[in-house]
């Protein structure tokens, strides 16, 4: 059997890795548009509870990623200019470089012999020689937009607009800014994940977009618009640009995981927000869950790819749905940022997904339960 893969980022090269490991007969070819250690953005974050997950499929493969992480069991949310710490349960989340992410990733799939193909463009998808094909190319997927009927594609936009951009700092803790500034609402999503290094994500709703005249800014204007805001966080740094382009969150859903030979997975499929902090290890996940079907139904490409649906999609939808929590939440800020009281802000922050309920609050953050009692948070009563 052969199996390419369109796409070389995370979950597509460890769908390379996995499927080689299971099923060492099959032929896997990666094509990966992007030059060789060339990458797009700064840190990627995965949790433990992620890891874990990924360890189990992957036991090498996730020991040197984590060699290569930085962990941090705290986060700071700013509201009001008043920092509230979180302490997250277990080891928290682990940063690190998305271009040591991918060389490590690259090294495991040619030590199994992956054909890994960089600066190959697909003209025609269609034309593709292998008996299944896989579209791990991001929410901008080439092979789902070349048959998005088949797939049942739906696009939609967000309001709010953001930009990613990095910082030659490396901060203590990842944070959260709210901040109201001469009339706008304005987020700082930040996190380190080098000695020296952060990612630091700008956002502000539309009517700060509009106010402010950032349509007609240049990228510049704009980039320092937000060293102005977050001045106080950046110390004297400026904001890193790699590509850093202002957008509004494309929301990509698909009726149908495959059609014919062709299957989806990650943010082809799905893409999930950032503000949940799980988009490449939702996507990685995806990638268990087809290598696991395939293993299972080597055999049968037809049987493998329902398999895969039937196995993975329960727990997919509801990871997207906490995402669609969250980005509405966000959509919403400057609403939210109208509260007085920074720690009920706060409980409304930590709850906004529904995955977080207050019981799961009290059992998982009781000092920071304790601050938001001791502030006379009304909804922890009872």
């Amino acid at each position: 059997m052969k199996v390419t893969i369109v796409g070389g980022g995370p979950s597509g090269l460890f769908l390379s890795i996995l499927l080689k490991q299971r099923l060492p007969h099959v032929q896997v070819d990666v094509h990966e548009q992007n030059p060789a250690g060339a990458t797009f953005g700064f840190g990627v974050v995965l949790a433990d509870t992620g890891l874990a997950s990924l360890r189990e499929a992957a036991p090498e493969v996730v020991e040197d990623l984590m060699g290569a992480m930085r962990f941090n069991d705290r986060q700071t949310i700013v509201m009001r200019e008043r920092p509230i710490v979180v302490r997250r349960p277990g080891a928290g989340g682990g940063a690190i470089p998305r271009i040591d992410l991918l060389r490590i990733l690259q090294d495991h799939a040619r030590r199994l012999d992956v054909d890994v193909r960089h600066e190959h463009r697909l003209a025609d998808v269609h034309a593709l020689d292998a008996e299944l094909v896989v579209g791990a190319d991001g929410v901008n997927s080439t092979l789902r937009a070349a048959d998005e009927a088949a797939f049942g594609t739906t696009h939609g936009r967000l309001t709010n607009h953001f930009a990613w951009y990095g910082v030659d700092k490396a901060f203590e803790t990842p944070a959260l800014v709210f901040r109201e500034w001469r009339g706008g609402c304005f987020v700082a999503h930040y996190y380190p994940y080098s000695a020296a290094m952060s990612t630091f994500v700008a956002e502000c709703d539309d009517r700060t977009w509009v106010e402010f005249g950032m349509e007609a800014m240049d990228a510049r204007a704009r980039q320092a618009l937000f060293e102005e805001v977050f001045a106080p966080e950046l110390g004297g740094h400026g904001l890193v640009s790699n590509h850093s382009s202002w957008r509004q969150f494309p929301v990509v859903r698909n009726r149908a995981w495959h059609a014919g030979n062709r299957v989806l997975l990650g943010d082809a499929l799905a893409s999930a927000h950032f503000s949940i902090g799980s988009g490449t290890r939702i996507a990685m996940e995806d990638a268990i869950a087809l290598a696991e079907a395939l293993r299972q139904r080597p055999s049968d490409i037809g049987g493998a790819l329902e398999l895969y649906v039937a196995s993975r999609k329960p727990a997919k939808q509801r990871l997207i749905r906490a995402s669609e929590a969250s980005y509405n939440w966000y959509e919403r800020v400057r609403e939210w940022m109208r509260i007085e009281s920074p720690h009920e802000f706060v409980y409304h922050f930590m709850t906004r997904t529904g995955r977080v309920d207050r019981d799961r609050l009290k059992l998982q953050y009781p000092d920071l339960v304790r601050e938001m009692e001791e502030a006379g948070v009304a909804a922890l009563a009872g």
